[in-house]
């Protein structure tokens, strides 16, 4: 792949042959779009002290989308010429039959640009990364004499995409993504524990080299694998939950996020269907999908159908007030695109997604959330979960909580699960704390296979009446 800049009209395609291919697949079409992609990622992993992992991986193509009513043709290929472009236009085309459609108004124009257009991968050499995984092997294994085992990843993407649309506009951009991630198991009396941390966004990679900012991963990373060494086996209950801030926001994000997705509510499948302008949460809980955060790891200048990325505001002092729209959906439902409609490459069709979810501050403190706690549990760090879009039931595994009893903190519980529904858990917010907070950069999110990066947000929140799985008699 080579590392001059992408310019696919320039060294591929004529445009003016591909905008004619683009015209004839798209007339009598509603909407519909030419997506050139072209990118590289690098994946280097230490494991107990070996690189386990050296990959690099290159991929470039175009995705051509003919949509009619709720229809979508689209085809893909890897092969960047006029032949491969005529053959996607033929098979697009079958979604617009004898059409008749009216072609929508092309995205606004934008020269907002949200993060740097610098190569990633090459911000440091390769050497210099290796070098960078030792050193943070080393210095776990210094910080403490139970440390028996370091994973160290290091991960880098570089993303330059170009979008033509049947009306001649033309939008490009360049994403830049660059990750750390910092794992560690200590081992006591016979029994291991595990903590990890990572942090990233849409910067170079150097701001991960820096040792002060890996020293301090490292740090965390063995701070949380101590704290569960201790743990005792998690209650099992109904009782009210105290979330900290930051990353807990992944359960805001699967449990409400996606039922506040365009075409779940477009289809009447999201619990939150048919609900705009009522109450669907507490007094004081604001929620906003917001795409324009410089830098964040969920950020986009413009979206994957050349919408500039927006703020929207989806829940407002606990009334339902939005929902995150690609233009399809958008149209059929007669509103304005939201710039969400993402895609994870050219050889995916876009959907409406989340960029970085996020429920503003309110005005308790922290502490008072804490000590307002009778019998529950505080949680402040989560791993995976599983959410039924249909009704918002969820299930999130927690990887650092405490028992909490007489709002005092007690012992760390390990194996607890959050059991609930995103809607419930909305209306019984409690508190809203005003310490709102972003996640370091960790965030990726799936849906109907396809897979993004994202940002979530919260501050301190008690949520009354969760439901804790837990193993404790």
């Amino acid at each position: 792949m080579s590392s001059d800049r992408f310019r696919p009209f320039e060294t591929h395609l004529d445009e003016t042959a591909a905008l004619a291919v683009l015209r004839a697949a798209t007339e009598g079409a509603d909407d519909g779009e030419l997506f050139l992609e072209r990118t590289a990622s690098e994946t280097l992993v230490l494991d107990d002290g070996r690189v386990k992992t050296a990959s690099y991986d290159a991929a470039e193509g175009f995705g051509l989308r003919a949509v009619r009513g709720e229809a979508a043709g689209y085809a893909h290929s890897t092969e960047l010429s006029e032949s491969a472009l005529r053959r996607a236009a033929e098979t697009a085309r079958l979604a617009v039959g004898d059409g008749g459609g009216r072609l929508a108004l092309p995205p606004a124009a934008t020269n907002r640009r949200l993060y740097g257009d610098a190569n990633p991968i090459a911000g440091a050499p390769f050497a210099a990364k290796i070098d960078t995984l030792r050193e943070i092997d080393a210095f776990a294994r210094a910080l403490d004499p139970r440390v028996v085992q370091v994973s160290a990843t290091i991960s880098a993407t570089h993303q330059e995409i170009e979008i033509l649309r049947p009306e001649g506009l033309r939008v490009a951009d360049i994403r830049p993504m660059a990750r750390l991630n910092v794992s560690v198991i200590v081992e006591e009396g016979g029994r291991r524990e595990q903590g990890g941390t990572g942090g990233g966004g849409r910067h170079g990679i150097e701001l991960l080299l820096d040792p002060s900012r890996w020293q301090e991963m490292a740090r965390e990373a063995l701070r949380i694998a101590l704290v569960n060494l201790g743990a005792e086996a998690a209650p099992a209950g109904v009782m009210d939950v105290v979330l900290g801030p930051g990353w807990p926001g992944i359960l805001l994000h699967e449990a409400v996020g996606h039922g506040l997705e365009g075409d779940f509510n477009r289809k009447k499948t999201s619990a939150f269907a048919g609900l705009m302008g009522k109450r669907v949460a507490a007094p004081g809980v604001t929620v906003v999908d917001d795409g324009t955060i410089e830098g964040r790891r969920g950020s986009i200048t413009v979206d994957d159908e050349g919408t500039p990325s927006g703020r929207t505001v989806l829940i407002e002092d606990g009334i339902l007030t939005g929902f995150l729209q690609d233009r399809q959906n958008a149209r059929l439902m007669g509103v304005a695109p939201t710039g969400n409609g993402r895609r994870q490459s050219y050889a995916h069709i876009p959907m409406p997604r989340m960029t970085n979810t996020i429920m503003l501050s309110g005005d308790g403190a922290p502490t008072d959330l804490v000590a307002g706690l009778k019998d529950g549990i505080y949680a402040v760090g989560f791993g995976g979960g599983q959410v039924d879009i249909t009704n918002g039931k969820f299930v999130f595994s927690c990887t650092e909580a405490y028992r909490v009893k007489n709002g005092k903190v007690g012992a760390a519980v390990k194996g607890a699960t959050l059991i609930g529904d995103g809607p419930t858990a909305l209306v019984n917010v409690r508190a809203v704390g005003n310490d709102m907070k972003l996640d370091p950069g960790i965030g990726t999110c799936g849906k109907s296979g396809q897979w993004v990066p994202v940002g979530v947000g919260q501050p301190t929140l008690m949520i009354g009446g969760l439901t804790v799985g837990g193993s404790a008699a």
